[in-house]
């Protein structure tokens, strides 16, 4: 019986998404959710009351990934291995999240700030990118370690229109990203 809640609860998550990446957040309804799962209302309120708890339930994915992260970035030795490997689990973290959550976070940010979501992602990322750099860096070895986490955000946010399989969107987006990694703090 858990296995089928936790299955029914992953499809509500995955046609919100869809959903409020087709049509925005704003303008998405649970009973359109409902709808399009083809269950009752009721059935999508057990699961979850509201589209903010589905939206957190969502960010809190994100944001335990970005977690685990960070504790392995904390414990792992300074250098460019280590923001290389930030790099690649990153994107590994916003690929399997997939297109339509990154997309949604990326069009309906409106939403996603009144929600509340923002502030601690835009934190968590801060904290990924100085994670990448020496403590003494410069400021511009901070901006290459921000631009090489927005290289793999930007990746699913703005190229879904391109015919490229997901694969080839991850290699892609961390091979940029670690060639940004290696010019850190070069003009």
């Amino acid at each position: 019986m858990d296995r089928r809640r936790s299955d029914t609860r992953e499809r509500i998550r995955s046609v919100a998404m869809e959903l409020f990446s087709e049509r925005g957040y704003e303008k998405t309804s649970l009973r359109e959710i409902a709808e399009r799962l083809g269950i009752t209302k009721a059935a999508l309120y057990y699961h979850f009351r509201t589209k903010e708890d589905i939206v957190a339930s969502l960010s809190e994915d994100l944001r335990r990934g970005i977690d685990d992260i960070v504790e392995w970035a904390e414990s792992a030795p300074q250098g460019p291995e280590r923001a290389r490997q930030i790099v690649t689990r990153y994107g590994a973290l916003l690929h399997g999240l997939g297109k339509d959550m990154i997309r949604f976070w990326a069009e309906n940010q409106p939403a996603f700030r009144d929600l509340g979501f923002g502030t601690s992602l835009r934190y968590q990322f801060r904290v990924l990118a100085g994670l990448m750099t020496q403590p003494d860096s410069s400021p511009l070895a901070e901006f290459h370690a921000r631009q090489a986490l927005l290289a793999i955000s930007w990746s699913l946010s703005m190229m879904g229109d391109l015919d490229i399989s997901d694969e080839d969107s991850y290699q892609a987006a961390t091979g940029i990203a670690s060639s940004i990694v290696d010019r850190m703090g070069q003009p």
